[in-house]
């Protein structure tokens, strides 16, 4: 793999970040492996109540992913998660088990569906996400990414829209060194 992407489906930061980095991998020819990233984990037992059914949905969602995972699928997992993050972020709805349900369908994945509802996934879920937040903790949330020849991986980047390819591109191509240098620790501006 040229990247790990550690995602939750509810992040609509990730769903940006996401979309710059198939962006990249798409001009570049890089292989993406899709991973979980929990933000219901890492908020385990701070979750407001308004967010509960996101981070439900989402959480079956990981089972989902890491499933997928397991079996080498990361295109599956790709065109999943991408119409999760159309109904969801795309289309400005937070994340159900009826976008959830929705984008199984969508993406053909109506065979791997039961894992949506499998809880011996929730390990693998739970693995993902300590690998991540080891990787590039701690203070962190999603999304992580990690490449070969970096000793760490890092939250983000964050981007508040997604970039044409050009914009993408040099994000790339400025990133890249950056998180193999270890002496790097961080970039930051607040956010509008």
């Amino acid at each position: 793999m040229d990247a790990t992407f550690f995602l939750d489906p509810a992040c609509p930061w990730t769903w940006r970040t996401s979309r710059w980095l198939v962006a990249v991998a798409d001009a570049r020819g890089l292989h993406i492996e899709w991973r979980a990233f929990s933000l219901a984990i890492l908020n385990s037992g701070r979750v407001p109540p308004e967010y509960a059914d996101a981070m439900t949905a989402s959480s079956r969602a990981l089972r989902l992913v890491e499933a997928l995972r397991a079996e080498g699928r990361h295109d599956d997992v790709a065109r999943f998660y991408a119409e999760v993050g159309a109904r969801s972020h795309d289309a400005g709805n937070p994340l159900s088990a009826k976008i959830v349900d929705a984008a199984i369908e969508a993406a053909g994945l109506r065979e791997a569906a039961p894992a949506l509802d499998d809880d011996r996934w929730d390990e693998a879920v739970r693995e993902s996400h300590a690998l991540a937040y080891a990787s590039a903790g701690p203070d962190i949330g999603a999304p992580v990414l990690m490449v070969p020849g970096a000793e760490r991986g890092i939250h983000g980047p964050i981007l508040t829209e997604v970039p044409g390819t050009d914009d993408a591109l040099t994000i790339w191509d400025s990133l890249l060194p950056l998180i193999r240098m270890p002496a790097f620790h961080e970039v930051k501006r607040a956010r509008h």
